[in-house]
């Protein structure tokens, strides 16, 4: 039984339904139309989104396996709370799988909240190498997708998010002021 916080427009949550075939995928999003929309677009056996907010969790205590969280974190403004709610869900050798990014003034506070939390790190990796790499290997179609599908205006702030080289994070991820991390940690 898997949980996936922040679950988007559930592409990822679909894509490992279909691969991992786990016994139950529920992808979770704050957003009730992007919810709205996976339903619409995964319709898969074992496949289900809700909304609910990342910070209190909508399960009751040891609900799932495995908790994925992908690139969300960083927008919670909780995030040690956002860890105890996925402690609580977890069942007793259950995993949380998870990735993100923060800019440097924010890594320590980061670094020490998953350290503090009650779950036992496995395996942490800095990831930030092989980001770039595919950031550059795809960044002609993610400008082409800028300027082909914003409006003028928004070119600039469409380079920044989609994180094309001499863009902002493009920028601090290469200069080491921003690091991309994943983590697997257990509750034991």
């Amino acid at each position: 039984d898997v949980l996936e916080v922040s679950c988007g427009h559930g592409g990822g949550a679909s894509w490992i339904t279909r691969a991992m075939i786990p016994k139950s995928y529920l992808g979770l999003d704050l957003n009730p139309v992007g919810i709205a929309f996976c339903q619409q677009r995964h319709p898969l056996d074992r496949l289900t989104f809700r909304q609910g907010d990342a910070q209190r969790l909508p399960f009751a205590d040891g609900s799932f396996d495995a908790v994925i969280n992908v690139e969300a974190s960083h927008c919670y403004p909780d995030f040690p709370r956002f860890l105890t709610e996925v402690f609580r869900v977890l069942r007793p050798g259950g995993h949380f799988l998870y990735a993100d990014f923060r800019f440097r003034p924010e890594i320590e506070a980061w670094e020490n909240a998953i350290a503090e939390c009650p779950m036992t790190v496995i395996d942490e990796t800095d990831i930030s190498e092989p980001v770039l790499r595919g950031m550059n290997a795809s960044a002609q179609s993610r400008l082409d997708l800028v300027e082909n599908c914003l409006p003028r205006f928004l070119n600039s702030l469409g380079r920044d998010f989609a994180g094309v080289p001499n863009s902002y994070v493009y920028d601090a991820l290469r200069s080491g002021n921003l690091s991309y991390r994943s983590w697997c940690l257990q509750k034991t």
